[in-house]
């Protein structure tokens, strides 16, 4: 029997990536999810952002943020696949909890209804 559980892994990749460097090694982890048999269920791509201290003398990195269902196998997998990727600076991935998953749930709502606010232009 395969146990499948909910899971968010968040990465920062490098900032001295192109776009499509950046949308390439999105696209890997998300066809490595696919790969072993999960399903996505929401993905975020938060942009340049400051870091909170250096990274590998890097100031900032562009943050993506995968939510899946998929079998325990997948975060061993993953982590080793990041870990071989020069590109990725650190990660994280959690397991989510029944109370995750409802806060989600609201967030999903929330943000879908009303327009983000746009910041004023300079």
């Amino acid at each position: 029997m395969i146990i499948t559980k909910s899971y968010e892994t968040i990465f920062i990749l490098t900032p001295v990536l192109s776009e499509e460097q950046a949308k390439e090694a999105v696209d890997n982890y998300r066809k490595l999810i696919k790969e072993h048999e999960g399903k996505m269920t929401n993905e975020e791509h938060w942009g340049l952002r400051k870091l909170a201290y250096p990274i590998q003398k890097k100031s900032t990195g562009f943050y993506h943020v995968l939510q899946f269902n998929a079998p325990t196998t997948i975060v061993k997998e993953l982590e080793i696949a990041y870990q071989r990727d020069e590109r990725i600076l650190r990660y994280l991935t959690v397991t989510l909890d029944k109370h995750a998953l409802a806060y989600l749930e609201k967030r999903k709502e929330r943000f879908g209804k009303k327009e983000p606010k746009k910041e004023p232009a300079i």
